[in-house]
């Protein structure tokens, strides 16, 4: 059976189970004009979230749903939701729990019919806590007093990183771990000098720039899953208990971390049929939009596209999923 064609079969399933609740239908679309540009705000150079930026950037205008469709360069989670509200980009690339905080009460700023809505969940991220083999650091409680690198301004690494290291207890007098914004590549640059004791760093798995420093100096990621329900229990059900494969970077072993969801965002009032001719590439063409890097094992399941962790489909994405399932 093609590729396609076992997608969707499994998206039918999916769909079934977990759009029984939702609306059935959108208003009617205006006249489908093809876009003259498309944006899809991404990440910092070397990121999973710049690479599966350009990746859909690429098919969008491949496909003609815009007559041009380009992948920016940002900080991160928290910058891109800012640039899709303010209408600079047309897409956001974001972790779910950076999501929801713009789409709570009191969370956003913006006019009727501007909020932020998903299309769906694209592929897990994967908290990467690092640290250097000949730190002594063990465990997240050893970072006490210490610094780390916490990703760039405008990142979402820096929301959940912040949260992690609240629950952990690392941010009271005495204990509190520095928190220092680097970027992913800063932050490997700083970890290899010794300028901090720690990276945090929120991606896929492998997220290329770590994998190559790791070919350099010897890395050791730390163990967060005991982290997790302190963290939901601040912060909301946005963290599961996810692998970082052995050998994913240089020598390490295996290790389980926290993971975030990261969803592909919009506008409510992005056209009905550009999201429609979107979500059908999500579904149809997941191929084209793995980075080559990836493991491939956390990209755009059929079982997980619709799972945005609360954060609200676009009524034209729920319809689109609904005619998938047939």
């Amino acid at each position: 059976m093609p590729d396609h064609l076992s997608r969707r079969s499994a998206l039918k399933s999916a769909v079934a189970l977990g759009l029984g609740g939702l609306l059935g239908s959108t208003a009617a679309c205006t006249p489908e004009e093809r876009p003259r540009e498309l944006t899809v705000a991404g990440g910092e150079s070397g990121g999973f979230y710049l690479e599966f930026a350009t990746l859909l950037a690429d098919l969008l205008q491949r496909e003609r749903v815009a007559e041009r469709a380009v992948a920016l360069t940002t900080g991160g989670s928290l910058e891109n939701i800012q640039r899709v509200l303010s209408g600079e980009a047309t897409f956001a690339v974001a972790l779910a729990d950076a999501a929801a905080q713009a789409t709570a009460p009191g969370g956003k700023s913006t006019q009727p019919g501007e909020g932020l809505v998903a299309l769906g969940k694209v592929y897990q991220n994967y908290v990467h806590c690092i640290v250097r083999e000949d730190s002594g650091i063990q465990t997240f409680a050893d970072l006490a007093g210490k610094t780390a690198g916490v990703g760039e301004v405008g990142s979402g690494t820096t929301l959940t990183a912040g949260r992690i290291i609240t629950a952990a207890g690392l941010s009271g007098p005495g204990r509190a771990l520095k928190q220092v914004n680097l970027g992913l590549n800063q932050a490997l640059a700083s970890l290899k000098d010794g300028s901090i004791d720690v990276m945090i760093q929120s991606g896929g798995v492998p997220t290329a720039p770590i994998a190559a420093a790791a070919q350099g100096i010897a890395v050791r990621l730390l163990d967060l899953s005991d982290l997790i329900p302190a963290t939901r229990a601040e912060s909301g059900f946005f963290y599961d208990r996810v692998l970082i494969p052995a050998n994913s970077y240089g020598d390490a072993p295996a290790v389980w971390t926290i993971g975030v969801a990261n969803l592909l965002l919009c506008r409510r009032d992005l056209a009905d049929h550009v999201v429609r001719q979107t979500v059908e590439l999500l579904v149809e063409q997941a191929q084209d939009l793995v980075p080559k890097s990836s493991t491939g094992v956390q990209f755009l399941s059929p079982e997980t596209l619709i799972n945005t962790a609360g954060v609200p489909l676009h009524p034209a994405a729920e319809a689109a999923y609904r005619r998938l399932h047939g």
